[in-house]
């Protein structure tokens, strides 16, 4: 028998599906995306396929002898060129190759054989801080770890990617200027932030050119795509460019280039 309703009675609310807990769950809010590379994978693997073919073992042009020093040149190109850093690098790695010996050293006589590098001063504390994290916390070895990388004095993502690629083979990409400016000029990796860039790279760069990605690219900005003026003709992917800038569709012929000259042996 059903009772009849009082009238003071209310109106029950239905306890929606996410309030009783059950039914579907709310949708987390959607990420927006960084723009999406303009090539499909095939053109990306040709693309990386010719870098190989133009420069079947690149190299940078940074002088080192071991990791440690590696990474003592990588942070003193901070706002300097390779070409500079070489030239005060010499000397100082000849008389300092590994943490021990450039605490050694000392911040003033470190502060000497690089003094004709932008920033001298600031870099030599970095340089005598990180030698002595690395004897203090690594036991005077190189970690191979970003994370632990980047806590060094002097170090950041850039850096530490550098290391990790030459150095120990790790598939990082750091991005320079050179490297920022062709994922958004061509529209290789399209990013407002160098780490935006960074991961468009790592996610279209074929898995077999990984290796050697970073130097293809870092050298195609350098000689080829140059931030004032891209010189397109001696493009061997000008076909393939999707820049509004470029000035020919016909590639450059497709020839080895003859390795750059090391002045120290890369024994990492």
């Amino acid at each position: 028998m059903t009772l009849p309703k009082s009238k003071n009675s209310l109106p029950v609310k239905k306890q929606s599906a996410s309030a009783s807990g059950g039914g579907a769950k709310a949708k987390a809010p959607s990420r927006k995306r960084g723009p999406r590379s303009l090539y499909t994978a095939a053109e990306l693997h040709e693309i990386f396929r010719r870098f190989s073919v133009q420069r079947p073992e690149p190299k940078g042009e940074l002088d080192y002898i071991n990791a440690f020093t590696l990474l003592i040149a990588v942070v003193l190109s901070a706002q300097a060129t390779d070409a500079g850093v070489n030239k005060a690098t010499k000397a100082l790695f000849s008389a300092a190759d590994t943490p021990q010996k450039m605490l050694a050293l000392g911040e003033a006589k470190v502060g000497d054989y690089i003094r004709t590098i932008g920033l001298w001063r600031n870099k030599a504390k970095n340089v005598i801080a990180l030698s002595k994290a690395l004897i203090d916390d690594y036991a005077g070895k190189v970690p191979e770890d970003r994370d632990e990388l980047v806590k060094l004095p002097g170090v950041g993502r850039k850096t530490a990617n550098v290391v990790l690629n030459v150095a120990f083979g790790q598939h990082t990409m750091a991005v320079d200027t050179h490297i920022f400016r062709i994922g958004n000029r061509i529209g290789l990796a399209p990013g407002k932030t160098p780490e935006q860039v960074e991961q468009g790279f790592l996610k279209v760069i074929p898995a077999e050119y990984m290796r050697h990605a970073h130097h293809w690219l870092i050298l195609h900005g350098r000689y080829v795509c140059k931030a004032r003026k891209p010189d397109c003709p001696i493009c061997v992917i000008a076909d393939i460019c999707k820049s509004k800038e470029k000035t020919t569709d016909v590639p450059a012929p497709l020839v080895p280039i003859a390795p750059l000259k090391e002045a120290f042996p890369a024994e990492v």
